[in-house]
């Protein structure tokens, strides 16, 4: 028998047998040193092809270190296709172990991201696009728990990109809120919280049968920790309102972990001052990212709060001194001073700081409700003005005919 049969023969009978060492030494750097490139692959697809059909052989195999090391050697020397895409099954077979029995999900996930996915029809990798997705969605929430946030985006991303290819999307919408879901997760992962709690926001007004009224309540609450953490600005406050109308918001009273949560949204929406001490329950009800400190040392929470208070101050003074106003956000002047000016920089805050007299004056804006409301008055003032003038015309006519 040739170097090539030989081997491939006893990988057969290491199979059959469970005879991890025996594999080890098939797969030697020494033995593998005798075959050429082309035949490595071959062996190694062989091998996994074997496997994948044995009775036998898995998934007790996962369990020997030897036949880890092996499978992960084969998988990363294959041939350009394995019979009937075994490496594919094996892949998710190794995924499923690693979730279910070692709670590995980084591992899983990387596992998983291996696989070969192609869109022509006929290739034995052929996926559809919901199957496409399903992968690209399982990667993202492994990754999640282990708060890899950036491989999760990356894999969120791709299932994003096949998932308005998905046809039947009734047949799968069980898919595709897992998707939603994910992404919202994703997005407040990465400290995006804007865009998340708009995200849970609409999974929450899902009217599906497949989530239960307490998940819903759930991405409710979700929606308005994120709201309250996002920064200041015209978006976050319609997306305050949708959450604030939202008729189940009082129901996340009874919730322990949200709590706080309606109260702090609400004073939000209607631009009330928020003190230091009504927020302690609030932020224990923060996970680990929603409590990073920033650059300029404060905490997501705090800047959020401090942003919105400033805005509140801004709706009840036309002037105020800065260190008037470092009292009632719970920060020194300067902090106030430094604030202010980088909200005036971007455009959340209308007004203007003296600093020889120690004030920040604000400037009203105008909002496009303003600029309606005095285009009606000006435009009722002229109508008035003109109707007032007809009857003086009329008579002023009258009086120049009979002369």
């Amino acid at each position: 028998l040739s170097t090539m049969e030989g081997l491939t023969s006893q990988v057969d009978t290491a199979v059959a047998g469970n005879d991890y060492a025996l594999l080890a030494r098939v797969f030697s750097p020494d033995s593998m040193s005798r075959l050429g490139q082309g035949e490595q692959r071959a062996l190694a697809g062989h091998f996994i092809k074997t496997t994948v059909s044995s009775p036998t052989f898995l998934p007790a195999a996962f369990g020997s270190a030897e036949v880890m090391h092996v499978m992960t050697l084969s998988l990363g020397n294959l041939p350009s296709v394995v019979d009937g895409a075994s490496d594919n099954k094996l892949r998710q077979m190794l995924f499923d172990y690693k979730v279910n029995e070692e709670e590995d999900y980084a591992g899983a996930a990387r596992i998983l991201g291996g696989m070969r996915m192609e869109d022509v029809e006929g290739s034995p990798y052929y996926m559809s696009p919901a199957d496409t997705c399903d992968v690209y969605v399982k990667i993202a929430e492994c990754f999640l728990e282990e708060d890899e946030t950036v491989e999760a985006d990356g894999a969120v991303t791709k299932a994003g990109t096949v998932v308005e290819s998905i046809s039947n999307p009734e047949k799968h919408m069980a898919l595709i809120l897992r998707y939603k879901s994910t992404y919202a997760r994703v997005l407040d992962a990465n400290r995006k919280f804007l865009q998340a709690a708009s995200r849970y926001h609409d999974l929450s007004q899902s009217a599906t049968d497949m989530i239960d009224a307490d998940d819903l309540l759930n991405m409710l609450g979700r929606a308005a920790t994120c709201a309250i953490l996002a920064p200041s600005g015209t978006q976050r406050q319609r997306v305050l309102g949708a959450v604030c109308k939202d008729p189940r918001l009082s129901q996340l009273d009874s919730i322990p972990h949200f709590g706080p949560h309606a109260t702090i949204l609400r004073k939000m929406y209607t631009h009330q001052i928020i003190r230091k001490e009504e927020l302690v329950k609030f932020e224990a009800t923060l996970a680990v990212h929603q409590k990073a400190i920033m650059g300029d040392g404060l905490t997501i929470m705090e800047r959020a709060v401090i942003e919105h208070n400033m805005i509140a101050v801004s709706k009840l003074y036309l002037s105020i001194f800065l260190s008037e106003l470092g009292k009632l956000l719970g920060v020194d002047s300067c902090k106030a001073e430094k604030i202010a000016a980088n909200m005036i920089m971007d455009g959340s805050l209308h007004g203007s700081i003296d600093q020889v007299d120690g004030t920040l004056n604000f400037t009203k804006d105008t909002t496009p409700q303003d600029v309606w409301d005095k285009s009606i008055t000006s435009f009722c003032f002229e109508l008035n003005r003109v109707t007032d003038a007809i009857p003086k015309t009329e008579k002023t006519s009258k009086e120049t005919s009979e002369q």
